[in-house]
């Protein structure tokens, strides 16, 4: 019996997905499998017990990675399964923008009560005249799960769409129009947009990417949308740049003490996963994936370790956790008698094989072997 423990609250829909073989325990310490959402485990103590971490959701900066690795945890997380929730979101933003929604929405608030609310209405809603967004253009820095979706969906309303992406995958690249525009530098986006859309992760190359040399290049006026992490943002930059008009309106879905309240801002509450089936859909498949770990020993959409999979598991199957020089492969393959696999990232490596005899798991420990499981 495998034990699952969860420290938020997680979807019905995804712990329905545990087999007869698992039990959601309380007592974290006795888990084998976590599954979480924006839990801060940097500060816990891991247990022994502990094999897997599923994250519902993709952003991980809330999972120690490197603590997780060198105690032979694979953290997974759910790539694209909120994708389409944030994509919506970012297009709801981009919209408050450009008809000024929140404001026209604050003042229409104040007249609650007041007698001629109509006349009140018709005389004062020139104020908060917008634009459309039809015909204008919409840079998209990171083409990703959402990035794509956000990319095809502008182009849909009738933008002009520009894309960025130094590392854009095969299938994201079949995923996007074959209309949109992409670009090799960042500084031939900029200039071009009225609305900037970012969606990359949050790295040390990344961190506070749009800072004031960023915005210096970009139109006047333009409205940034920030649904990805604060972190990609130089707050100090981007708040100078909205007192000057060089940016008219920053959107985020990550307000902070910085920006909060500030003229100019636009910010909603961390919302973009924060829909039922986006929910739903990060629980299922960190549920699957923690399942198929755990069973199979099979690895899909690791943040630490590398993907390797064998499929169903057929008889007893040899999983080894290692550094990546600990040759964990021979060691592995002198006991096999079926298929071997073996893949590496970074400083580990991940070896997997089918056996039919029975192996005693102490004769593949060594240095800089990490965990062995032995799964019948």
């Amino acid at each position: 019996m495998y034990k699952i423990g969860t420290l938020n609250k997680i979807s019905p829909v995804g712990l329905a997905r545990l087999t007869d073989d698992y039990t959601v325990v309380e007592d974290i310490a006795e888990a084998n499998g976590i599954i979480l959402r924006s839990y801060d485990m940097h500060e816990m103590e891991l247990s022994d017990n502990l094999l897997a971490v599923g994250r519902a959701g993709a952003g991980v900066n809330n999972i120690p990675l490197d603590k997780c690795a060198e105690q032979g945890i694979v953290v997974f997380n759910a790539p694209g399964a909120n994708a389409n929730a944030v994509k919506e979101l970012c297009l709801t933003g981009m919209l408050l923008a450009a008809r000024n929604v929140p404001a026209g929405l604050a003042w229409a608030s104040t007249l609650t009560g007041t007698e001629g609310v109509g006349k009140a209405v018709e005389k004062g809603k020139g104020q908060f005249a917008g634009t459309e967004i039809k015909g204008k253009t919409l840079g998209v820095i990171g083409l990703g799960a959402i990035g794509v979706l956000v990319a095809n969906a502008a182009e849909t309303l009738g933008m002009k769409v520009i894309g960025y992406d130094p590392f854009l995958s095969v299938k994201a690249a079949h995923s996007l129009s074959n209309t949109i525009d992409i670009v090799d530098a960042l500084k031939d986006l900029y200039p071009q947009c009225d609305y900037i859309s970012i969606h990359v992760p949050v790295m040390d190359d990344t961190k506070g990417m749009i800072d004031a040399e960023a915005i210096a290049q970009m139109k006047d006026g333009v409205v940034f949308l920030n649904f990805a992490r604060d972190k990609l943002v130089n707050d100090t930059d981007m708040l100078a740049a909205l007192e000057s008009g060089k940016v008219k309106k920053y959107v985020t879905d990550f307000p902070n003490d910085a920006v909060i309240g500030k003229e100019g801002v636009i910010a909603t509450p961390h919302l973009g996963a924060s829909s039922a089936e986006a929910e739903d859909n990060c629980a299922v498949m960190a549920a699957d994936e923690i399942m198929d770990y755990l069973e199979n020993g099979n690895i899909v959409n690791s943040v630490n370790m590398p993907a390797c999979t064998l499929g169903p598991k057929k008889g007893t199957r040899i999983a080894v956790i290692s550094k990546a020089d600990a040759g964990a492969l021979e060691k592995v393959a002198a006991i096999a008698d079926g298929d071997v696999i073996n893949k590496t990232r970074g400083d580990y490596a991940y070896t997997l094989a089918e056996t039919s005899g029975d192996v005693d798991a102490a004769a593949l420990e060594g240095e800089g072997i990490i965990r062995v499981r032995i799964l019948k």
